[in-house]
């Protein structure tokens, strides 16, 4: 008995409120849902494993460049984090804290890990003794809690997933080194297996990471004309080795202070490629990080258990071995066109479709979600030709992206042209800049544009700042952001 009272629900237009259209996708997919602590969103199994695949990609690379997995406590003992003041000051506003364990009250608060330089430079002082320790390279992967006010599934919740990686090294240029070998690694990462096109640069003072010594971001342009910071990659300097006495004896046999780095990715990916790639159909997944690759739907009419489902079965038996991520859609209860717009929904980069006609021809109609575009294939050639039109997804996807921030990147040099730019296009605006903090701060409070990256280049610019019309020795992207 098919089901005709349950339709594959409606979803907000992007173009009419974009918020409302980036929440209606992830619960209607069945990616999140809100959890009963205000801020914090419940994981569903789908969104689950679309972490699971950029995890796994990301676990890779971070293996393949000699890091090596742990995991250090949840809490932090106060005293540990209040050891580096700029660090404690950046994140007070946000840190929550554990007094009472049981019956008891604690003697000292502990704090719920907003970041782990504290408790990792605590060990890391233990652990390090001579140059012979180094380079330490350890990444985590684990939770972190910021008591956000404002927060958005995936985008910025208080509680969220991560990886965090800690690094120390033997002198200056070494740490400076693995900083940006990081940054550059998340730039690929996010392009080839996201397909998300991203701005990599140097942060300001104003933006950088509290207790570093630089902070280097790459930043996606979403769907709405607004920045997403989407990974980090600090250098820490000498600033919490020489808090958390991490020392060691050198090749001179001297004391000296080791050099450090941290850096991270986070659940926020998620959101990323949400926003990014979704139209106003629903999702449109990465066939990299997609969970399911693809979806076989034979066409449920006559005696189509006899007739059609072993064709269907056989070839998704087929494409398994041959490593695609294939899922056999033989529910009865719906209609074959309630199952297509369900699919199209979540985002599965190709549907196969199989009637009676397909059968007896011996082909299957493929239908791409990226453009919608149709043809039919004979089932013999699936098994070659689903792996390459699943790669001609992703690089359309990538490219699409790279188009849409390409028309919404403008380089600005008049401070009016500038506020009428970021309050009706939005996008990325690549403008002269003094470098004052106060003139950034100026900039913010006007138009609630943020330096994203200032771009990594020797060349000096010529000309004025943006707004305060003195000499501008930088160029920096601008944008709102979330």
């Amino acid at each position: 008995m098919i089901k005709e009272d349950r339709r594959v629900k409606q979803i907000t237009p992007k173009s009419e409120d974009f918020s409302k259209w980036y929440v209606e996708i992830i619960r209607k997919t069945e990616m999140a849902d809100y959890a009963p602590v205000k801020g914090m969103m419940v994981i569903r199994p789908y969104g689950y494993s679309i972490w699971e695949h950029i995890q796994s990609g990301l676990d890779r690379r971070i293996k393949e460049t000699g890091h090596s997995n742990a995991y250090f406590p949840l809490f932090i003992p106060e005293s540990s984090l209040q050891k580096e003041a700029e660090h404690v000051e950046g994140f007070t506003p946000e840190v929550a804290w554990v007094t009472q364990g049981g019956t008891e009250e604690l003697e000292e608060r502990l704090a719920v890990r907003p970041t782990s330089e504290a408790i990792i430079g605590s060990m890391y002082s233990k652990w390090i003794k001579s140059y012979r320790d180094l380079p330490l390279l350890i990444n985590q992967w684990a939770n972190i809690v910021r008591w956000e006010k404002v927060t958005r599934p995936f985008i910025r919740t208080t509680e969220f997933l991560w990886q965090e990686g800690h690094t120390v090294h033997e002198t200056a240029e070494e740490a400076q080194e693995e900083t940006m070998k990081i940054l550059a690694l998340y730039k690929e990462f996010a392009e080839t297996e996201l397909a998300i096109p991203v701005l990599s640069g140097i942060k300001s003072d104003r933006e950088k990471f509290a207790g570093a010594e630089a902070t280097y971001a790459i930043e996606g342009l979403m769907g709405d004309g607004k920045a997403l910071q989407m990974g980090t990659s600090h250098n820490l300097g000498q600033h919490f080795s020489k808090v958390f006495q991490i020392r060691f004896e050198d090749r001179e046999q001297t004391l000296q202070y080791a050099w450090q780095t941290s850096w991270g990715m986070s659940t926020r990916l998620v959101g990323a490629v949400v926003m990014s790639h979704g139209d106003d159909s629903g999702l449109r997944l990465p066939p990299r990080i997609a969970p399911i690759q693809v979806v076989i739907v034979p066409i449920s009419i006559g005696d189509w258990k006899e007739t059609i489902l072993p064709t269907a079965g056989k070839l998704a038996a087929g494409l398994k071995k041959s490593g695609v991520r294939v899922y056999l859609d033989q529910r009865e209860e719906y209609t074959p066109g309630w199952k297509f717009a369900d699919w199209e929904m979540r985002g599965v980069p190709l549907r196969l479709e199989i009637g009676p006609r397909d059968v007896k021809s011996g082909q299957a109609v493929a239908v791409r979600r990226d453009t919608g575009a149709k043809e039919s294939l004979s089932l013999d050639s699936l098994p070659q030709a689903v792996p390459e039109l699943l790669q001609s997804i992703q690089d359309n996807l990538f490219n699409q992206a790279l188009d849409f921030r390409r028309a919404n990147t403008r380089s600005v040099c008049d401070y009016e042209e500038f506020k009428k730019v970021i309050e009706t296009k939005r996008g990325f605006l690549l403008v002269p800049w003094c470098g004052d903090r106060a003139c950034e701060d100026k900039i913010k409070e006007e138009t609630m544009a943020t330096i994203r990256v200032i771009p990594l280049t020797e060349e000096k610019t010529e000309g004025v700042c943006i707004r305060c019309e003195k000499k501008a020795g930088q160029q920096a992207y601008f944008a709102r952001s979330y």
